[in-house]
């Protein structure tokens, strides 16, 4: 079955070149030029990932990530600004996936987005939990419960805190963590785990400065307490 991507760029010359891009790999899109018009669509279909720019007409990027994470767990790519490192943590912070910088290369494009399709898209035996007091992680549907109440987390986080989970007690610096979920090729910094965790604390914990799961080994870095 084809792949379904949502585009939003106010620049059309851009969604053009992306989408015939795509669509020769077999990738259905679908595109928006507004923040609006990217939300509703957002709503109303099913995408296998959405690449939103941070300056848009109306809603910018970073409200209209924000607002789909409100109902959506759809794996984002912000396209930021050359060279703009506070755009690419206001993305991260604000619910984005992973972001890419302009000009970029769009097979550099296309190899993170099928990246992380095959990612989401695995198979996994339904009936395996990892379940930690009240802490439950589905991984067949990549879903995530605490005390039974679902929390709406990103693939990027539930992958982050799948790899630490399963190897509970292990402790990985943050360069280690980049490597293993974004890749050894990604263009990001350490910073990038950084956010992810302390989000992942702020949806996880009762009290996120004294987290009960995801803790800090000061010096060393992460380390899941199970």
């Amino acid at each position: 079955m084809s792949k379904k991507a949502l585009v939003v760029d106010d620049e059309k010359a851009i969604v053009k070149g992306i989408k015939f891009s795509l669509e020769q790999d077999d990738i259905v899109c679908d595109c928006a030029y507004d923040g609006q018009t990217a939300l509703e669509m957002a709503r109303t279909n099913t995408y296998d990932i959405i690449l939103l720019d941070v300056m848009l007409p109306g809603l910018t990027g970073f409200e209209v990530c924000q607002q789909i994470r409100e109902f959506s767990n759809v794996p984002i790519i912000m396209l930021t600004a050359k060279g703009d490192d506070m755009d690419k943590i206001l993305g991260l912070e604000y619910g984005a996936d992973d972001y890419m910088t302009k000009p970029f290369n769009i097979l550099e494009v296309k190899a993170r987005i099928k990246a992380i399709i095959r990612r989401t898209g695995r198979t996994v035996t339904p009936e395996k939990t990892l379940t930690f007091g009240d802490l439950k992680l589905n991984e067949a549907y990549r879903r995530v419960f605490v005390k039974d109440r679902e929390i709406n987390v990103t693939s990027r986080e539930y992958e982050l805190l799948e790899h630490l989970a399963s190897n509970a007690g292990r402790v990985y610096s943050r360069e280690e963590l980049l490597h293993t979920i974004w890749g050894t090729d990604y263009p990001g910094d350490e910073r990038t785990v950084d956010v992810h965790i302390r989000r992942l604390r702020e949806k996880l914990e009762s009290n996120p400065s004294e987290p009960r799961y995801v803790r800090t080994k000061w010096g060393s870095g992460y380390y899941f307490q199970g």
